[in-house]
């Protein structure tokens, strides 16, 4: 594949090769900085995925992968990483150009984090206690006993349009070192980067079957992953609402899920906050990636005696974001990443307005020479919001940020946990005590102190209430990747040392 503005041509990626889709059918992906077609990629229908299905079930009862050691495993995925080093370039155009995430935050930031998350997990494989020796007991009687763990089987994922290798990873690195097949479907409009991620798993030794992708409709391919009866378990990060509908997708075959989903992550700024560093972390909080970031800080809630210079000091340093072309690297905010979710965010905006909100800066989608292809829309401010209103609860997925007031700590946290979510959430304080205090009556899955976005490769990640449950990173997502069997064997071995026979006959 060529890093060039020539059209690039994607097929799909099943059994460790490029495949074409059986219906010759493809779509295109577009720049949302240009709205100009970028690649060409083959449109998966049901038999594809299926074909996909039966190679990853295939090599997982082979036990072509499955039945590595884990420590075989583990160096490949540090191949693995290796490969994406190699690749970097490309990766970061081919995730920039069809995404909108800027080049300049992929290059110093994401490329970093996919290796370091597969040198991770490879550490954690290595020392994962695939078996565990219980102690002997007297009762019920003698015996050995181990707990098992051991792969699932053929895991799907279906992943979202914001971070497209960076969630992906979240699922292939535990997937795989557990010795799982994985059949990735990525979102349509940011298929490019995923793809090419396969082939240089096939390059870095991972078998063919072991890891595939196919592009195509969510109402095809995700459905069909989500029902087959060979498909294991599913591994979604997406919308509540699509998330509902996968585990009613999956209820049928009884598969395990695990869910990533949306979020409203509130932020408290308490009276003794250094604003020096809350002004910048807040921005940093919902304008990174144009907000297109689930544990985004979008409820900035502020108390009474500070709060007209937290809103006075946003609206300032907002306008110092340089917007444009995500593939400049002087860029700091590119555009959103389609059409359809630019006109959603701008339907949010204009719903703040007629709640009564106060607009105190943005609110308009970009024109001039540099913007009116794209689908750019300025960093946006809500003051006087109230938690009632649509914008302070429903996830708007773009840089709009609602700023309510607030009088105790009290009212901060039930305003805090006043969301049908609980992903993330921020306190901002020179009392560090006191915020670790305040985290425990916070119901999010993660909690950040003056700080904001900060995720771990060895910390767990996911959501309370409607945000999801399981948890990705970590030695906790490997887990997930998991069956626990139980082997009892017994050390009883005369008729006459097992009286509890004697029970029933």
């Amino acid at each position: 594949m060529q890093t060039t503005q020539k059209l690039l041509e994607f097929p799909l990626y099943i059994d460790g090769q490029w495949t074409s889709a059986k219906s010759g059918e493809t779509f295109s992906v577009k720049n949302p900085a240009t709205g100009e077609v970028v690649a060409q990629v083959a449109k998966a229908g049901r038999e594809d995925t299926e074909a996909a299905i039966t190679s990853a079930r295939n090599a997982f009862d082979s036990g072509v992968w499955s039945k590595k050691s884990p420590r075989e495993r583990a160096q490949i995925l540090i191949n693995f990483g290796n490969k994406i080093v190699e690749h970097s370039h490309e990766l970061a155009f081919l995730e920039s150009v069809s995404s909108g995430a800027t080049v300049r935050r992929i290059s110093n930031l994401d490329i970093l984090y996919l290796v370091d998350l597969l040198q991770q997990t490879a550490k954690f494989t290595v020392e994962y206690p695939f078996v565990e020796s219980l102690p002997v007991l007297p009762f019920p009687g003698p015996s050995n006993n181990q707990v098992w763990r051991e792969g699932v089987g053929v895991v799907a994922a279906i992943t979202p349009w914001n971070l497209p290798m960076l969630l992906a990873m979240w699922k292939i690195a535990p997937a795989l070192a557990m010795g799982n097949s994985i059949i990735v479907k990525p979102a349509s409009n940011t298929p490019l980067s995923t793809l090419k991620l396969a082939e240089l798993a096939t390059e870095a030794g991972i078998p063919p079957g072991v890891f595939n992708v196919v592009s195509g409709p969510g109402a095809t391919v995700g459905e069909v992953l989500a029902t087959h009866p060979q498909v294991d378990k599913v591994a979604f990060t997406g919308s509540t609402e699509v998330g509902r509908r996968i585990m009613e997708l999956a209820s049928g075959t009884v598969k395990r899920v695990t869910l990533e989903l949306g979020g409203k992550s509130p932020s408290i700024v308490l009276p003794d906050a250094d604003l020096d560093i809350v002004i910048p972390g807040s921005l940093f909080g919902f304008c990174l990636h144009s907000g297109q970031l689930c544990e985004s800080g979008t409820r900035l809630l502020v108390h009474d005696s500070i709060y007209d210079e937290v809103v006075d000091r946003l609206v300032n340093l907002a306008s110092s974001i340089t917007i444009g072309n995500q593939l400049d690297m002087t860029t700091g905010m590119g555009p959103m990443a389609s059409e359809q979710q630019l006109e959603t965010v701008l339907s949010y905006i204009d719903a703040g307005i007629q709640e009564g909100a106060r607009l105190v800066c943005g609110g308009k989608r970009l024109t001039g020479k540099r913007y009116d292809n794209g689908y750019f829309v300025e960093p946006t401010i809500f003051a006087d919001v109230h938690n009632k209103m649509k914008i302070a609860q429903e996830e708007i997925f773009g840089p709009v940020l609602c700023v309510i007031r607030y009088s105790t700590i009290e009212e901060a946290i039930d305003i805090a946990n006043d969301t049908i979510y609980g992903l993330a959430a921020g306190i901002w304080s020179k009392d560090v005590n006191k915020a670790l205090q305040i985290s425990k009556e916070l119901k999010a899955g993660t909690v950040w102190i003056n700080d904001w976005h900060m995720l771990r490769s060895d910390a767990p990640f996911g959501g309370y209430k409607q945000s999801g449950f399981g948890r990705e990173l970590g030695r906790y997502a490997l887990d997930e990747y998991t069956q626990v069997k139980h082997v009892h064997c017994s050390l009883t071995p005369e008729l006459s040392q097992k009286p509890w026979y004697g029970i029933l006959l």
